[in-house]
């Protein structure tokens, strides 16, 4: 039984004796300047495929949209009025009223309002 618990033992703590020593590759410095040549490359193709806007893609108002957009404006008229045609209104301006309608952060409605005399 001893020589059973002795052979556990030495197999868990024994480490196995390797001769051969890891080989270190040499990479060339062309080698290297290629490999991230090569990545900046995917990477940079990757960027302009995400980034390019689609010019089928339509930020109009719907006119449900436009009433409610004039709507948000008319709660705020006492101090500013729309400087842009209410057909103009994109999504973008949209959401500007309603962030200000809801944080009050003027700094929402740059471009979009001017302030009333």
């Amino acid at each position: 039984m001893n020589n059973l618990f002795k052979g556990i033992i030495e197999k868990l703590f024994k480490t196995p004796q390797t001769n051969s020593q890891p080989q270190n590759q040499s990479i060339s410095q062309a080698d290297v300047e290629a490999l991230i040549d090569a990545k900046l490359n995917e990477h940079a193709a990757a960027l302009e495929t995400n980034q390019v806007p689609s010019q089928d893609e339509d930020y109009t108002l719907s006119t449900k949209q436009i009433e409610y957009a004039l709507s948000l404006i008319e709660k705020v008229n006492d101090e500013f009025e729309l400087a842009i045609d209410p057909a103009e209104l994109t999504i973008k301006d949209l959401n500007r009223l309603i962030a200000y309608n809801r944080y009050k952060n003027k700094g929402t409605l740059i471009n979009l309002v001017k302030r009333a005399l």
